[in-house]
């Protein structure tokens, strides 16, 4: 069973309640819709969709909204799509047009403000380049350095240039908001600069009187590494939005950025996820790559909580397969980390308390003993999240009567969440948890597992106890 979750994103190839479904049963922990390229029809569909089949299947799978974010997009062209061919010039308007293969306009006013000659400027993730020649009375004149394929609302990377946009556009705020109503669980955010931009959306959930919805800002550009730090600390975790984070600096520099936000992740206890073309070659074959098994393979053994597919679930032709084969390299890769090392990072940075040293002692003890569980009943999940920053060998249920304490564990390494009914009994809870964790895990007689958290059950605020039991 693979500790590392999965977040699958649904699109037109897996829109259907069956395809969902499928995605399920293969390891999908959390279902994620992307506002760019949907709208909130689509949005309550699938949170429909996955409680459903939560209901049918006694699964309890998240739902994550990601945000358009501030951007600038092409606008109409001919068709949908133009080709642009290297050596050709090209010009971009600001004010609306109909564009194709010599012309198009983007949607931000300020572009002849903003932008100067001597910018680059890169379109479809960086596959299209365009160098700005000069300005006329009301465009840029751009050179084709790398030709290609552009599309109506493709982003356009302009490098090297702050622009002058409102972190939360009028759509962000009306998606936020109606995502909270829909009881989403996280909200990742696209194109962070600084942490003032999460703490805008904190206060709109803080406003909504939204407490549950868990904020993951996406890092993709160079402003956000300069805050990076200050970005973690007011966050629930960080996604590593490699797309367009290599369009924005050199490709060569993005694993070493990777690893760095996965460590510093891991030391504040906040949840990593990394995020794009992880097996982009099943979206039209039925293997990966083995550049890409690495890729997988190297993210699990850094100690990242989550990976991301996008393109392979939404428009591959092999989703479920993808998601199958993702699963695979997990749980292969999860059996070379060194457990030990983790567990001694995250004690050497994390604060002695209570909870956090009986937590250290849960793992330790796991990990000495060999034990096929730890089961931890949590009213928060804050037992569970402090467990999982030490990283286990064996996988951790999570037990709670909260229904949104169950949803908002699923971005954690190795932690399994279920619903269970409210007891006060701390004998009932033993014998609960023995029967959970059997159940769950298909353990057999003479199995050892690790019980833990805070008694009495909602009166106490920290973790307090440990119980071996050999089942």
């Amino acid at each position: 069973m693979k500790k590392t979750k999965v977040i699958a994103t649904i699109g037109p190839a897996t829109s259907d309640k069956e395809k969902i479904k499928e995605l399920i049963l293969n390891g999908m922990d959390v279902a994620r819709i992307n506002m760019s390229h949907a709208n909130q029809e689509f949005l309550k569909y699938v949170v429909d969709t996955v409680q459903e089949l939560n209901k049918e299947l006694n699964t309890f799978v998240s739902t994550m909204l990601d945000t358009e974010g501030p951007s600038v997009r092409v606008e109409h062209l001919e068709g949908g799509f133009a080709y642009l061919t290297k050596g050709d010039k090209i010009r971009i308007y600001e004010e609306s047009i109909l564009g194709d293969h010599t012309k198009f306009s983007v949607r931000y006013t300020k572009l002849l403000e903003n932008v100067k000659g001597n910018t680059t400027l890169k379109i479809n993730d960086g596959l299209v380049e365009l160098f700005v020649l000069e300005k006329g009375p009301n465009y840029l004149l751009c050179e084709v350095i790398e030709g290609g394929r552009i599309e109506e609302g493709n982003r356009v990377n302009i490098i090297g240039i702050n622009l002058e946009l409102p972190f939360l556009s009028e759509r962000d705020r009306s998606d936020i908001l109606y995502a909270s109503k829909l009881n989403v669980d996280f909200v990742a955010l696209s194109f962070v600069s600084t942490h003032e931009d999460v703490l805008e959306v904190n206060d709109l959930l803080i406003d909504a009187e939204d407490a549950h919805m868990a904020i993951l800002p996406k890092i993709e550009n160079a402003y956000a590494l300069e805050d990076l730090d200050e970005i973690i600390k007011v966050s629930d975790g960080i996604i590593v939005a490699r797309g367009d984070l290599g369009v924005e600096l050199p490709l060569e520099k993005i694993p070493g950025i990777q690893k760095q936000i996965i460590n510093k992740c891991h030391h504040a206890s906040k949840v990593s996820i990394v995020a794009t073309e992880m097996m982009t070659s099943m979206e039209e074959k039925t293997r990966p790559t083995r550049a890409e098994v690495s890729d997988v393979a190297n993210a699990v053994l850094e100690g990242v909580d989550c990976m991301l597919l996008a393109g392979e679930t939404t428009v591959g032709k092999y989703p479920t397969e993808s998601l199958s084969m993702m699963a695979r390299i997990i749980e292969s890769a999860e059996e070379d980390i060194d457990y030990y090392e983790l567990l001694n990072q995250a004690m050497r940075t994390e604060k002695q308390d209570t909870t956090c040293s009986l937590s250290y002692s849960v793992v330790e003890c796991a990990n000495r003993l060999k034990a096929a569980a730890i089961v931890a009943p949590t009213m928060s999940g804050y037992t569970a999240k402090k467990i999982s920053r030490f990283r286990p060998t064996c996988p951790i249920l999570a037990m709670s009567p909260d229904m949104e304490t169950v949803k908002s564990l699923n971005i954690y390494y190795g932690v399994y969440p279920i619903l269970i009914e409210n007891t006060k009994s701390f004998d009932k809870m033993m014998e609960l948890s023995k029967h959970q964790a059997t159940k769950k895990f298909i353990l057999a007689e003479g199995s050892r597992i690790i019980i833990t958290g805070g008694y009495p059950f909602k009166e106490v605020k920290h973790t307090n106890f440990m119980k071996i039991e050999d089942l």
